[in-house]
C-alpha cells in the first residue's frame, strides 16, 4: 500500500481554509452554474447582461469572493502538492514565493476588471 503523506497540517489553519474555500466554492460554483444555465440560458449571456449583473452590490461580492477563494483554494493546492512531492530548502521558498505574487496579481487585476465592469 502506498504511503500516505500529507503537507497539511491536519486541523491547521492552512488544511482549514482549503475545507473552507472548496465548500464555499462547491455553493458558488452551484448557484453560478443555475444562474447562467437555468435563468439566463448560456446563449442569452451577454457582455451587457454581465454588466448589469455586476451592477448589484451582491453578485459583485460574491463573484469577488469566488475570485480569491478560487485563487487560494488552487494556489494552496498546488503548493502543497508540489510539497508532497518532496520540494524543499530554497526552492519550496522560491516556490511560494512566485505563487503569493502571482495570486496577488491575479486577484489585483480580477478584482479591477470587476469594478470596471460594475461601472464603478
Amino acid at each position: 500500500m502506498a504511503e500516505r503523506y500529507s503537507s497539511f497540517a491536519p486541523g491547521g489553519t492552512a488544511w482549514l481554509l482549503q475545507r473552507i474555500t472548496a465548500a464555499f466554492l462547491v455553493i458558488v460554483l452551484a448557484f453560478h452554474f443555475f444562474l447562467l444555465h437555468f435563468v439566463n440560458h448560456a446563449a442569452d449571456v451577454t457582455f451587457a447582461g454581465t454588466q448589469a449583473r455586476m451592477e448589484n452590490v451582491g453578485y459583485f461580492l460574491t463573484m469577488v469572493l469566488f475570485l480569491i477563494a478560487g485563487t487560494f483554494h488552487g494556489v494552496n493546492g498546488v503548493y502543497n502538492a508540489l510539497v508532497n512531492q518532496g520540494l524543499k530548502g530554497t526552492q519550496k521558498k522560491v516556490v511560494l514565493a512566485v505563487l503569493v505574487i502571482a495570486s496577488v496579481a491575479l486577484i489585483a487585476q480580477g478584482i479591477y476588471v470587476a469594478i470596471a465592469m460594475a461601472g464603478w
